[in-house]
């Protein structure tokens, strides 16, 4: 079942244009269902319920006269576990998403977005001379780097990026983040972790979930990384951010 998300903010939207906002919490307190309703993916499941607003440039991405595919055009999403195609090749890996919406282009641009997409994923250099192979057979990390490269080709707005270094080793998260850092520089990254390191090397802004008594879970606080690791207003914040639960 889905729950019932906080109603979003207009303010919240405000203040986290080109940073990177990571969402905390306990396992099971909405940092992930909160994240799909950023992109409407909750509409996949047929239970989930949905109120309030999702501004995008003070617009609702939820408008009835908005389409879905417009809505997944301008926010990606990216998961824990790596999800390439994996009998298409890493080339056709990145271009897929082009195809799926309909956008067309000659071969020569599409040469370009590759190797466009693939640096600033950090993927270029290792892949770059064997651009058709499978994208199944890359590691990892590699993978995951991948599937960031395929959404940034639909030149998107907002990434958002669901645990994506859980499941990786030290050096693959490295590379991860040094990603993450680059990409802010021109596309809005929302984050979940439960990495309490990695959220305060990589986020500029920070977002504390919790459930508490069977009851659906809600933000508790919001703000700046540092102020939120450092001095949070709430106690339940602190309590969390310095490993007394969770």
């Amino acid at each position: 079942m889905v729950r019932r998300p906080p109603r979003a903010r207009p303010r919240f939207a405000a203040h986290v244009r080109r940073r990177v906002t990571a969402l905390i919490g306990p396992s099971g307190c909405g940092k992930s269902t909160f994240l799909r309703i950023l992109n409407r993916m909750h509409e996949m499941v047929p239970s989930a319920a949905m109120a309030g607003q999702v501004l995008l440039e003070s617009e609702d991405i939820y408008d009835p006269h908005r389409k879905l595919t417009e809505a997944r055009r301008q926010i990606g999403m990216v998961f824990q576990k790596p999800n390439p195609f994996p009998a298409m090749s890493i080339y056709d890996n990145v271009v897929a998403g082009l195809k799926l919406t309909g956008q067309r282009a000659s071969r020569g641009v599409m040469d370009e977005i590759v190797e466009e997409c693939l640096v600033r994923a950090g993927l270029w250099r290792e892949v770059r001379d064997r651009l058709r192979e499978p994208g199944g057979a890359l590691s990892g990390g590699q993978q995951q780097r991948l599937c960031i490269a395929r959404s940034l080709a639909i030149r998107l707005r907002v990434l958002l990026m669901d645990e994506p270094c859980s499941a990786l080793d030290p050096t693959s998260t490295r590379v991860i983040e040094e990603t993450i850092a680059e990409l802010v520089q021109d596309v809005t990254i929302v984050i979940v972790t439960h990495n309490m390191q990695l959220a305060a090397r990589v986020s500029q802004q920070a977002v504390f979930f919790l459930a508490e008594a069977n009851q659906p879970g809600r933000v508790v606080e919001y703000g700046p990384t540092p102020a939120m690791f450092g001095s949070p207003r709430d106690p339940r914040t602190a309590d969390y951010v310095r490993g007394r639960f969770g």
